[in-house]
Parts: C-alpha cells; structure tokens; sequence
C-alpha cells in the first residue's frame, strides 16, 4: 500500500512541476498580457494543485497535510479573484487584447447582412 501512496504522490509532484513549467514557459512566450495570464493560471491551478495533492500524500494524515490542504484552499480562493482583477485593471486602463484579425469577422458580418436581407425579401412575399 505504502509503495502505491508513494508511486501515485511522485506522478502527481512530476505532474505538477511539468503544469508549472509549461505555465512559465508560457509566460514567456506569449505575445500580450492577457495570453501570460492564462500562463498564470495553468501554474496556480492545475501545477500548484498537483504539487500540494503529492506533498500531502507524503505526509499523511498529520498537521502537515491539514496546512498543506489550508494554502491550497487559500490559493483556490485566491488566485481566480487575482486574474479577475488584473484583467478588469488592464481592460479599465485601456489595455486591449491581442487579436489575429484575419478578416473572419468582416466576412461574417458580410454574410449576416446577406442572411437579413434575404430574410426581409422572404418577408415581403
């Protein structure tokens, strides 16, 4: 039983770490705000979470594990209403998201407009 704690304890630490790498890449490489704070996310949710979860394996059920399970509630509170804010602030400050216009949105409005239309003139008969 102990080797099955201990072997499902490392998947989820190696998990996490790998969640916690690929979230700090991200911030790197991502080209706007918002894009990193997605990063951001990854690393407090799904790689914190794993972290905790294997590290209160390998405690058991002592103090640790109940402290450990305290900054995890805390960080589930926490970090959502963080990237909230951030978001509202730089939004509020005039910050505006990257977009990759490809003229999708022009193509359809453009069909829309035709779809009115054709509604009015079927309307009309």
């Amino acid at each position: 039983m102990e080797l099955l704690i201990n072997l499902a304890s490392w998947l989820l630490i190696l998990g996490g770490s790998a969640f916690l790498l690929t979230g700090a890449i991200g911030m790197i490489r991502l080209p706007d705000m918002f894009s990193r704070m997605h990063g951001a996310g990854i690393i407090d949710t799904m790689g914190t979470t794993m972290l905790v979860l294997g590290m209160m394996l390998q405690a058991g059920l002592t103090m640790v594990s109940i402290k450990l399970f305290m900054i995890l509630l805390f960080l589930m509170f926490t970090s959502p209403t963080t990237t909230h804010a951030l978001a509202r602030a730089a939004l509020d400050a005039g910050l505006k998201p990257l977009v990759d216009d490809d003229g999708t949105d022009a193509k359809e409005l453009a069909l829309m407009k035709e779809l009115e239309e054709e509604r009015e003139r079927l309307s009309k008969t």
